[in-house]
């Protein structure tokens, strides 16, 4: 038997449900409140360290009918603040299942919420945009005030929070990458180490510490929070543009951006899901692509760069790059996990790309 529960946007708004995970025994939990449309990879959204900070509420209504396996989780433990569902099955069925999603939940000591008209919160998220929230087993009226006082992502650099204190090497390819942690996912790395020995730094990383390691490219991870907040680290990636082919992905993209002097903005409640389609300017070929991202980059600002790629539903920039420096990012993830990979040749392209100036 669950307990009942409650969601509480700052706004006032409230939705019943009942108590699931470590939401019991965690009392009122925060967040900024988020919804992600994707039909499955429950597990790889809710381990996907660009969720710190927020409260994830699926609009596909049954999550975790398949359990979980650790062979999908994109980070060491789970960074978000919560989750909302509109229906957490008993059971699951599923031949790669270890565990169910609530024992997941439980373990990680990971909130949730469930019972909640996800329909009625996605529409109120569209009109009124991503919401700072509380959810809890608690009276109301403390829920109430929770909320109220809550935080949003704004202005909050979170890449420090998820990144790595230490660094590490994963892969055994033949061309040498940096990639510069701001919340990296597995899957990304999955990637890279198919054609690359990819030594992983923490984002506090400076330009000279990442260039004595030698590497043949440099990678630009996503991550969470807010991009104008990050300026130390966009100095560092200016410190190195030109010196290396780089590729940034997500916060990456953002990130490369402000080296460049761009700006970004906050959208009125995100990108997240595996269904956007966006435009590569230069072949006009549509792609289906994974998205998680708050903010973009704010079109006209980023002076030497030229625009790849657009999102088809919203003409937000989702890609660019930088010809005199051997620089191209994309807002999107063409790692998907989960979601289509229509986009991952990106990796190709910057395996290529450092190929190609090795040899020059």
């Amino acid at each position: 038997m669950r307990a009942p529960a409650h969601l509480v946007l700052a706004d006032g708004t409230v939705f019943e449900g009942e108590a699931a995970g470590a939401l019991e025994a965690s009392g009122i939990v925060t967040g900024e409140a988020v919804f992600n449309t994707a039909l499955s990879g429950y597990q790889e959204v809710i381990t996907d360290p660009s969720y710190a900070g927020q409260i994830v509420a699926f609009t596909y209504p049954h999550i975790g009918s398949y359990g979980v396996t650790p062979l999908d989780d994109e980070s060491r433990r789970i960074f978000l603040s919560g989750i909302i569902v509109r229906d957490l099955p008993p059971l699951h069925s599923s031949w790669r299942a270890s565990g169910s999603l609530e024992e997941l939940l439980s373990r990680h000591g990971v909130a949730a919420i469930t019972g909640i008209d996800t329909r009625r919160l996605t529409r109120h998220l569209r009109e009124h945009g991503a919401l700072p929230c509380a959810m809890g087993v608690g009276a109301l009226e403390e829920l109430t005030a929770a909320a109220a006082s809550a935080l949003s992502t704004d202005g909050c650099d979170l890449a420090s929070v998820v990144s790595i204190e230490q660094p590490y090497r994963v892969g055994e390819g033949p061309l040498r990458v940096v990639a510069l942690d701001l919340g990296i996912k597995t899957t990304i790395l999955q990637h890279l180490t198919r054609f690359a020995t990819v030594e992983v730094v923490p984002a506090s990383t400076t330009a000279e510490e990442i260039l004595s390691l030698d590497p043949q490219g440099i990678f630009l991870s996503n991550g969470p929070g807010d991009p104008s907040a990050l300026g130390a680290i966009a100095e560092t990636v200016s410190g190195l543009l030109g010196r290396r082919p780089m590729l940034g992905i997500c916060l990456g993209h953002q990130v490369l951006a402000g080296a460049l002097g761009g700006r970004t903005y906050k959208l009125p409640f995100g990108h997240h899901g595996s269904n956007h389609p966006v435009k590569h300017l230069s072949t006009g070929a549509v792609e289906i692509t994974a998205q998680n991202h708050n903010y973009a980059v704010e079109e006209g600002s980023v002076h030497g760069a030229v625009v790849t790629h657009v999102n088809l539903n919203d003409g937000v920039i989702e890609g660019i790059a930088v010809e005199r420096a051997d620089a191209v990012s994309v807002q999107h993830h063409p790692e998907a996990g989960p979601g289509p990979h229509d986009a991952s040749y990106l990796f190709d392209d910057f395996a290529a790309r450092m190929v190609a100036a090795a040899g020059s």
